[in-house]
């Protein structure tokens, strides 16, 4: 099976050179559950035309350092290309940005949330569980940088994963094969607090400081990495 990976967003530049793009970030994260995937990227932040969504077998949308209402030139394709690939039923899973993105473009509503940002390691409960998300801790933890927040989800959808500070943090959408995560299980603590460390004056030396102290306590991204697997085991073609 072949995932199709998205990239909306880069790294910061002045970080660059020392990691990983976030699409290389989620062959690594998958491959150590199930190395049973190929992968391709479309990086529509650098000008890559859209593919076809009835001819692809699974999408993963990025994370980015855009908004659902910022004005560039390919936000609108991206919301067509998300309900495409929904009306024909190809399974795809958003992580940060593309879990607002995936939100936005289905029916829910997204805004820069008034919370201000949530970094660092958060924590999640898992109200609803799809069979996808059978095995796994009933409440888990990812690393977190995001300043906007879903607050309404498209009708019928199922709440995955949520914690006070972020109500609607997982997402399984009703009418076809999509979910998507606020967190970033791509993400390890390394790279998160250099993005922390990056951006300090915009974020605030106090939440920082808290933020990088969280990352003393161990992420669970490779069960994330498990369901996101299942998801496209259970889904796919192949």
């Amino acid at each position: 099976m072949k995932l199709t990976i998205i990239e909306s967003g880069l790294p910061p530049e002045d970080i660059r050179a020392d990691w990983p793009r976030y699409p290389a970030m989620f062959e690594a994260l998958i491959g150590q559950v199930d190395d049973g995937f190929t992968y391709e990227t479309c990086s529509i932040v650098t000008g890559d035309a859209f593919p076809d969504p009835a001819t692809l077998d699974g999408v993963i949308h990025t994370g980015s350092a855009y908004g659902v209402y910022d004005d560039v030139d390919w936000m609108a394709d991206l919301m067509g290309f998300i309900r495409d690939a929904a009306a024909a039923n190809v399974p795809q899973f958003g992580i940060c940005f593309g879990h607002q993105a995936m939100a936005e473009a289905l029916g829910g509503k997204v805004v820069k949330s008034d919370k201000g940002w949530g970094v660092g390691r958060h924590e999640y409960d898992t109200p609803h569980r799809p069979d996808w998300m059978g095995t796994g801790p009933e409440r888990f933890a990812l690393a977190v940088s995001h300043q906007d927040q879903v607050v309404a989800v498209p009708e019928g959808t199922h709440v995955t994963a949520r914690s006070d500070f972020c109500e609607y943090a997982g997402l399984a959408y009703a009418g076809s094969p999509s979910a998507s995560f606020q967190g970033h299980p791509e993400f390890d603590a390394g790279f998160c607090s250099a993005l922390h460390e990056l951006r300090r004056e915009r974020i605030g030396s106090d939440l920082v400081d808290d933020a990088l102290a969280s990352f003393a306590a161990p992420l669970d991204s490779v069960s994330v990495a498990r369901w996101m697997a299942d998801f496209f085991r259970a889904h796919g073609a192949g």
